[in-house]
């Protein structure tokens, strides 16, 4: 786990640790803190439980791992034209502003809100299921 200064592209403290938990990032925080470091906000890779844990200091998930997560819905190489529209967007979001992004997205979102509640029910299963037929 490595704290790293973002202005001085330095890294404050590291430690080899075996899971990634709330404690270590707990620890670790603490630890810079009273050492006299100043948080001004915390990059993470989305661990539960990290965004409601530190009060007063902002906590963002780093933007590769936002990619990365709606690329293990979509894949690389979507089919559906929502999917195609959607991985461009989010192809954007390191070149981007919030207000623009988040614009995209939610005109995205309008554009293909029907087609994202469409489900078939499966009467073998008895469970909805998308429909991932390409447009």
């Amino acid at each position: 786990m490595v704290f790293r200064d973002n202005y001085r592209k330095k890294n404050l403290f590291w430690k080899f640790i075996k899971h990634e938990t709330l404690a270590e990032y707990i620890s670790g925080i603490e630890y810079l803190i009273s050492n006299g470091w100043n948080i001004l906000g915390i990059v993470c890779d989305g661990k539960r439980g990290l965004f409601s844990t530190f009060e007063g200091i902002p906590v963002q998930m780093c933007q590769f791992h936002q990619v990365a997560i709606i690329t293990r819905y979509i894949t690389k190489n979507p089919k559906l034209k929502a999917g195609k529209e959607l991985r461009k967007i989010i192809l954007l979001l390191t070149r981007t502003d919030k207000e623009d992004f988040i614009s995209m997205i939610e005109q995205w979102y309008r554009k293909w809100e029907l087609f994202l509640k469409e489900k078939t029910y499966n009467l073998e299963t008895a469970k909805w299921h998308y429909d991932v037929t390409p447009i």
